[in-house]
């Protein structure tokens, strides 16, 4: 048995040891609190050729998760399909402190002086969705594998029609749609079958401006029985179009993004199919390749995501009211 002045020695022991360790917990506490109030929030841009499209709003939205979740600013602005204010809206975010801007360009040369801009002030440029002239000024461009979007159509083209009249919607100033239709041209021209363009319309990637070419086209009388649009947008425009005109005769409508519209299209059995991409996936993919890089970490200068066709056969495999 311990003396009492043993039990007293104990207890102040004890004691000491208890207040040690709470004052330990106290100062990391603190330490803590005051590193969290210290840490500024890193501020990131984004500019997307336009918001008109959904398919930008998506990808966006998973930039921005990511960017979020490590307690993070995103900016985003919205060009409406203008190069000259993209580059203005560039210079701006450059002006209010970002670290990094994800673009989306209007036109893939058309935005070279504002890359330049960023490199010239050492701010890191990923660029989604689209190519652009000069790559090099870009630490990485994501993608989706346009080429064999156009691919994939061009495939089921030839399946379903050993000839055909085509008209062809896109942009050319954008290479993501002007890949999409080189992949379908270089397809269905090795297949030697009788396949004939019979009218091309560029700059046409919004529904109503399309809806609207379409429109004029019909009004030509022109024979056609097959339909390209470089994305989902150009396609619903086109489609929208021949509706208006009451056409009877079975068209074959294609898109490019698996937009829940487009697959409704395709359920319905309005147009024939859509390339989808895959948003989510590559707006969470440049969002992670950012942090990465701006920790130092080496990051790969092109990223090519799949694209995969569909149509009525495989449906089923897709949420047709959302997104991938």
């Amino acid at each position: 048995m311990f003396s009492g002045r043993k039990k007293s020695i104990i207890m102040f022991l004890l004691i000491f040891l208890l207040l040690a360790a709470a004052v330990q917990v106290c100062v990391y506490t603190l330490l803590t609190v005051a590193g969290q109030k210290a840490r500024v929030p890193r501020k990131f841009g984004a500019t997307y050729m336009t918001m008109d499209n959904l398919y930008f709003d998506v990808l966006n939205s998973a930039i921005e998760e990511v960017v979020e979740s490590n307690g993070d600013l995103l900016i985003t602005r919205d060009p409406s399909s203008r190069q000259d204010k993209q580059n203005e809206e560039i210079h701006d975010m450059l002006d209010m402190g970002v670290e990094l801007i994800f673009v989306n360009p209007v036109d893939w040369f058309g935005v070279t002086p504002a890359l330049q801009e960023c490199k010239d002030r050492g701010v890191p440029c990923i660029v989604v969705d689209t190519d652009v002239f000069q790559d090099e000024l870009a630490v990485s461009i994501i993608q989706s594998d346009n080429y064999d979007a156009g691919v994939q159509i061009g495939r089921d083209i030839i399946s379903k029609k050993t000839d055909a009249k085509i008209v062809v919607l896109y942009d050319k100033r954008i290479d993501s749609t002007d890949r999409r239709l080189q992949g379908m041209l270089d397809t269905i021209t090795a297949s030697r079958m009788q396949y004939e363009i019979v009218y091309t319309a560029s700059g046409t990637t919004l529904l109503q401006q399309t809806m609207g070419v379409m429109q004029e086209f019909l009004e030509t009388g022109t024979f056609f029985d097959v339909v390209f649009g470089g994305n989902d947008p150009a396609a619903l425009g086109a489609l929208a179009a021949i509706q208006k005109k009451h056409l009877t005769r079975p068209v074959l409508v294609y898109g490019v993004d698996g937009s829940p519209s487009g697959k409704t299209m395709v359920m319905q059995g309005y147009m024939e199919g859509t390339s989808a991409q895959f948003p989510q996936i590559m707006g969470k993919k440049a969002a992670e390749t950012a942090y990465a890089y701006l920790e130092g970490t080496p990051v790969e200068h092109r990223i090519t995501m799949p694209v995969q066709l569909i149509t009525r056969q495989n449906l089923s495999d897709f949420n047709v009211l959302g997104w991938q």
